[in-house]
């Protein structure tokens, strides 16, 4: 490898819009390297230079990305742009009545293929009292913050930094640190005048974190931007083992708040107990009539456009590592919900959660009464082929057959007398179906072979748990769409302490730099 680096033509670095930007030598003549060397260089590039990345990525962390704050979303519209122009990309702004996107592309003379590489750049809202740190000051720590990390002042490393140091700030891990990452690989390959082998498209989304609600009309209303070979989809954790992953499809997501009423006042629960229907118990009794204790979905019909997990699949997720044991002893779980089945199984079908419970007080705010109303919010999370309005009727349809009269706005108390149970919906907006691009696809399989050049430990993932903005593309665009995580799973993303774990920074820029090299190679 010394004799490699040693061949490559010197370049000259320039200062520009305060980054380094590397320019390549007129007389310098393109090179093919194989993936490992590729790996080998951008590493190599990387050691030298750990303190400008980590100064980068403190900079653009330092600009609050709260989605519905403009302002800040257009200082992170700037700077990301300047980042890219820097590096050569001719670039867009683009937005439909959310917040910016940003797209940038890179052609290559020769390349046959396009990649379209998505992140985002906006944050969860965050709840400074909670952070031990500021959320917008990016502090680095020695450790987790659960086992004593102190922290560490970057200006005065010298050397390599600990690649299990920790770098806390919001969206450290939830999703600016691709962005970082992808721009210092592109500067790695040039300082070694390795060729991209693809032509190369960008689009940084500026409201994922708010689902992404303007995302299709951008694509309808820029016709042929967004075409390419493959839709490399960079966001969400990377598997507990802390192996490289590839995923092939994910979970949607719908919404639904429910709102049980007994009397129209609150009432003495020791004067009208046992008499005043009690709507705590209303609400309880229903959820517990929609799914079992295992997590199974007890509602009619709902497993009938379940496709079953195919023996591809089948096989993938039994060669994935089992991190039951470690999860439980991490987490302080004694049985696992699921009847015994692997946490990656289970993430291939449908689930039904309560992600929130609002009724009444406990403790020192508890109080003798019955109240009027209690409130339950549930995630319901689909997988491909599930559609959200069919996932809705199935839904009402039960709650009707428990005896609930459905409305869609608060009761009159002329409709409370004249039903026995009364419910309010409300459907946080339309929801999004699960996808998944099918294993044995030809693109799927160039790039497991392509990774599994340099990480033969390659994990594959038929779907992830979460959900992630896909439909707008895959609903548009005959595009495969692949998930790159890149974040340790143990990041806090959308919480409190939000953090990315400083080898995962490196290995993004090891694995990008094998990707745009020798992807469009055949």
């Amino acid at each position: 490898m010394g004799n490699i680096v040693k061949n490559v033509k010197s370049c000259r670095a320039i200062s520009l819009f305060g980054i380094t930007a590397l320019l390549l030598c007129s007389n310098a003549l393109a090179q093919t390297f194989s993936s490992l060397e590729v790996s080998q260089l951008v590493s190599e590039y990387r050691e030298s230079r750990e303190a400008l990345i980590i100064n980068d990525f403190v900079e653009l962390l330092s600009l609050p990305n709260i989605t519905v704050n403009q302002d800040d979303m257009d200082v992170n519209v700037e700077h990301i742009t300047a980042l890219l122009e820097a590096r050569g990309f001719t670039t867009q702004r683009l937005q439909s009545g959310g917040s910016p996107y940003v797209y940038a592309e890179m052609m290559q003379t020769g390349a046959t293929e396009t990649l379209l590489l998505y992140a985002h750049y906006d944050g969860q809202p965050v709840q400074v009292e909670n952070w031990v740190y500021p959320p917008f000051t990016p502090t680095l720590l020695d450790a987790p913050i659960q086992a004593g990390g102190q922290p560490i002042e970057i200006d005065e490393v010298s050397g390599s930094f600990d690649p299990e140091w920790r770098l806390y700030a919001r969206s450290a891990g939830d999703d600016k640190m691709p962005i970082i990452a992808l721009l210092h690989t592109l500067d790695a390959l040039a300082a070694y005048d390795i060729d991209l082998s693809v032509n190369l498209k960008i689009l940084f989304d500026g409201e994922e974190e708010a689902g992404s609600p303007s995302l299709g009309r951008i694509i309808d209303e820029n016709p042929g931007l967004l075409d390419a070979d493959l839709l490399l989809f960079c966001d969400g954790p990377m598997h507990q083992s802390r192996n490289a992953q590839l995923v092939f499809g994910a979970r949607g997501s719908k919404t639904l708040d429910l709102t049980t009423y007994g009397a129209n006042r609150p009432l003495h629960s020791g004067h009208y107990g046992n008499w005043a229907p009690n709507p705590i118990m209303q609400l309880s009794y229903l959820l517990t009539s929609m799914r079992d204790e295992s997590g199974r979905i007890l509602i009619d019909g709902y497993y009938a456009d379940v496709a079953p997990i195919n023996d591809l699949e089948r096989s993938a997720i039994a060669a994935m590592p089992d991190m039951t044991e470690a999860l439980k002893n991490e987490l302080a779980i004694n049985t696992p919900e699921g009847g015994g089945a692997k946490l990656e199984e289970l993430i291939n079908l449908p689930a039904l959660n309560v992600r929130g419970f609002s009724a009444g007080g406990v403790g020192a705010l508890g109080r003798n009464i019955i109240l009027s109303t209690a409130t339950a919010s549930l995630n319901i999370r689909l997988v491909s082929e599930q559609q959200p309005a069919r996932v809705e009727e199935l839904i009402e349809a039960h709650i009707a057959e428990q005896g609930f009269h459905i409305v869609y706005a608060d009761p009159s108390d002329e409709i409370l007398r004249n039903n026995e149970k009364v419910i309010k919906l409300d459907w946080r907006g339309v929801g999004s179906p699960g996808m998944k691009t099918p294993l044995d696809d030809a693109m799927s399989q160039r790039l497991v072979q392509l990774m599994q050049s340099v990480t033969p430990e390659l994990i594959i993932t038929p779907s992830m748990g979460g959900s992630l903005p896909l439909d707008a593309f895959d609903s548009r665009m005959d595009t495969p769409i692949i998930l790159l995580p890149l974040a340790n799973h143990d990041n806090n993303q959308h919480a409190e302490n939000e953090n990315i774990r400083l080898q995962n920074m490196w290995d993004a820029m090891s694995v990008f730099g094998v990707i745009l090299a020798n992807f469009g190679l055949r």
